[in-house]
């Protein structure tokens, strides 16, 4: 989705040729809906596009529709840790730490836990207990200090307590000393005293106020380090952050996203999660959102390496119910989005995120019939979900297919593409209407590819499990292709019965003897060729069946796919005969099976 700066959204969505040209990622969490254009916009641009696109019609018209255009060299990444190159590794841990920190300080958007009613009630009251203790404990202020001021007292005011009440013992001794001089002694001692006793009292309640700010210190010290804060548990995609090696495995994808560039993947990852949470994803998993659109996307089989194969079918929009229905203005565009993310979150949890294990998806997205760039409506919605995808989902597609490629876009495609990267362009792979099928059948195998779309994957009694055959019939020749029956190779006796037959008033009797029924399913693909079928018995006395005689099967058949049996009650061979008339090569599937039943 997103490897790089310049690389477009390559998950979940097929990109309108017009669109695919990637823009860097916004560093906002939240996407603004793009602007609707005028009218004039729309008309100066028409001009241009048809004037490009028509420079390329006479190159790409017949030439790149019977052509692969790209190979999908793309070859994914180890997951393993132990794989990575020592820079990555490096890279890997310094991430690790910058996540740790975020979630020590509670950074992607986490709420701190609140301190329990009981604590708070205890603080309090402790509270209020050592401000009585403090009142209690002041000495009585003097006359002179004002009674209002709450203030504590400064060592200034102290100090401008201490003269007063010395000068007025002074002066008190100094009348004292005018009638009775033999005690002036006792006067200086008494002055003394006096000067003692002022000075101890007033320094008493500065070192108890010292002291009381020290034990507060020392008690709010030890509340503290009682309450440290947890730190914030953050889970993406069922995953929880640092908690298992599956940790290890996302954040790999969003340094590979940016190319190993540490905090350029921090800033990806906390604008994800972000996101995430705005969005309400795990709410809108939840969420029933109906199935209008379940032909639009849908997932089915995997590819030959594993991962699961997801097919987007833009060519549905041509139903104008359905266009007006889910993409006409803007509310509905928005409803489509959720519902596209909604299909992505619940693919992508089906994934194994454990090293070594399958977390990419194959994207197959057919043009047949798309609408084009023509539909303003569409190109918002894809522009909105192409944003979206390639900020918030990065490294979760392994290939993208795109087939039934019209020439239009192939011709554009040409010109966008000196602006992808190299890595975003070797997971690109486009086909024409007439290399769909062959090209799909390079990377997944026929039993997994839609009848739709040529492949034998459908509702039947054959399994995705039971392999299918692919044999190319060479032009103007004919092909045999040949099932052996070795379970019954005799009539065997199961069991004997009686009954009388008043028809011919005599005991009649039969035998129930073993058998076999043999299935197959076979398909030419594009057909315009002749299918025969018959069974030739391995028994020098016995003679051959035909099951179906030769018949010219049309291109337009309504029937991709002949389903056939047979019951055989002797050992021998089907044959099936395919006969090409045409000039041209063609791709034959088929598969058989064979069991055990019984007739009379």
């Amino acid at each position: 989705m997103a490897d790089q700066t310049k690389n477009p959204a390559y998950v979940d969505q097929v990109v309108l040729a017009p669109d695919v040209p990637q823009q860097p990622p916004a560093a906002a969490v939240v996407k603004e809906p793009p602007q609707a254009e005028t009218d004039e916009e729309s008309v100066n641009q028409k001009p241009v596009d048809k004037a490009l696109v028509e420079e390329h019609l006479s190159k790409h018209r017949c030439d790149d529709q019977e052509n692969v255009l790209q190979s999908g060299s793309f070859k994914e990444e180890s997951t393993r840790v132990v794989d990575l190159l020592d820079n990555e590794k490096k890279a890997l841990q310094q991430l690790k730490q910058l996540v740790q920190e975020a979630l020590n300080k509670h950074e992607f958007g986490g709420q701190q836990p609140e301190v329990p009613k009981e604590d708070d009630e205890k603080e309090s009251s402790k509270e209020e207990a050592k401000d009585e203790a403090v009142i209690d404990d002041e000495p009585p202020k003097p006359e002179t200090v004002a009674e209002t001021n709450d203030a504590p007292v400064k060592e200034d005011s102290i100090n401008l307590v201490e003269t007063e009440v010395i000068e007025d013992k002074v002066a008190t001794a100094a009348a004292g000393s005018d009638t009775v001089e033999d005690d002036g002694a006792k006067t200086v001692e008494a002055i003394e005293e006096s000067i003692v006793s002022v000075s101890s009292s007033s320094a008493q309640p500065a070192a108890e106020a010292e002291a009381y700010v020290e034990s507060e210190d020392e008690r709010k010290g030890g509340k503290v380090e009682d309450k440290v804060v947890p730190p914030e548990e953050i889970s993406i995609w069922g995953v929880p952050l640092l908690a298992d090696e599956r940790s290890d495995v996302i954040l790999l994808k969003f340094l590979r996203a940016r190319d190993f560039k540490v905090k350029e993947a921090f800033v990806m990852l906390k604008n994800t999660i972000l996101w995430r949470k705005e969005f309400g994803i795990d709410e809108l998993v939840e969420q029933d959102l109906g199935d209008d659109l379940s032909k639009v996307a849908f997932m089915h089989g995997f590819d030959k390496e594993g991962h699961p194969v997801c097919y987007n079918v833009f060519g549905e929009f041509r139903n104008k119910e359905l266009y007006q229905k889910k993409i006409s203005d803007e509310e509905k565009r928005q409803n489509f989005l959720r519902w596209r993310i909604q299909f992505l979150e619940k693919s992508i949890r089906k994934l194994d995120f454990r090293p070594g294990g399958i977390c990419t998806i194959v994207q197959v997205n057919d043009l047949k019939n798309s609408p084009g760039p023509a539909k303003w409506e569409l190109r918002q919605a894809t522009k909105q979900a192409l944003h979206l995808l390639q900020d918030n989902y990065p490294e979760f597609v392994a290939r993208q297919v795109f087939i039934n490629v019209p020439w239009w876009y192939l011709a554009v495609n040409k010109m966008i593409s000196p602006f992808l990267t190299q890595r975003t362009k070797s997971k690109f792979v486009f086909a024409g209407p007439s290399k769909s099928a062959d090209t799909l059948f390079r990377y997944i195998t026929a039993e997994q590819v839609p009848v739709k779309y040529g492949g034998l994957s459908k509702g039947s009694e054959f399994a995705t499990t039971e392999t299918v055959t692919e044999i190319t019939v060479k032009p103007a020749a004919k092909h045999t292709v040949e099932f052996p029956v070795t379970e019954v190779d005799r009539f065997s006796l199961v069991s004997s019965f009686g009954q009388w037959d008043p028809m011919y008033n005599a005991w009649g009797f039969g035998l129930l003897v073993q058998a076999c029924l043999v299935r197959w399913e076979v398909r030419v693909i594009g057909w315009g060729v002749s299918y025969g079928a018959e069974f030739v018995p391995s028994g020098e006395n016995s003679y051959a069946v035909i099951i179906q005689k030769a018949r010219k099967v049309a291109a337009s058949t309504e029937e991709p796919v002949v389903c056939d049996n047979f019951k055989v009650g002797e050992a021998g061979k089907v044959v099936l005969t395919i006969h090409n008339p045409s000039s041209k090569k063609k791709k034959l599937l088929y598969r058989f099976k064979s069991h055990p039943t019984t007739s009379h």
